[in-house]
């Protein structure tokens, strides 16, 4: 297993929490970033800044960007993908600039599943169609 997906692990079950509070991990995500605490709530959409965290914990590039189609541009592109790749998801409609990151765990002939954040609230593993993927990446060690 990669030192992404180790990091990632390290973080399974994180949930938001309900109600006002938010829980301080996930708003750890943004500011570990360098993203204003106040501006970011649990309830904000975070796959892109769980996996920013986990890729700068990782010591890997980030795309320091918050919207999941920024991973588009970071890396390589793969055919070839492997356990701990980022996939790129579209949501809405391929063309939207809507979209879902998360590290690949493992296929099969008709979904991809993803450990990431903010899926189903919380740091999980989940199944995802095929036919959303936009790409897969090769993260490339910072530095």
């Amino acid at each position: 297993m990669n030192s992404l997906m180790s990091v990632a692990l390290s973080q399974f079950g994180v949930k938001e929490v309900q109600g006002s509070k938010d829980h301080p991990q996930i708003v750890n995500y943004f500011t570990s970033l360098g993203f204003d605490a106040s501006k970011f709530k649990d309830e904000t959409s975070w796959c892109s800044a769980f996996i920013n965290w986990v890729a700068q914990q990782a010591g890997y590039e980030k795309s320091n960007r918050l919207t999941a189609r920024s991973w588009l541009t970071v890396g390589a592109s793969t055919m070839n993908p492997q356990q701990g790749d980022i996939v790129v998801l579209w949501r809405e409609s391929p063309n939207s600039w809507k979209g879902h990151v998360g590290f690949l765990v493992k296929e099969s002939k008709r979904y991809v599943y993803l450990l990431g954040g903010n899926q189903g609230n919380s740091v999980s593993i989940k199944a995802y169609p095929k036919n959303r993927i936009l790409d897969y990446r090769k993260l490339c060690k910072d530095g």
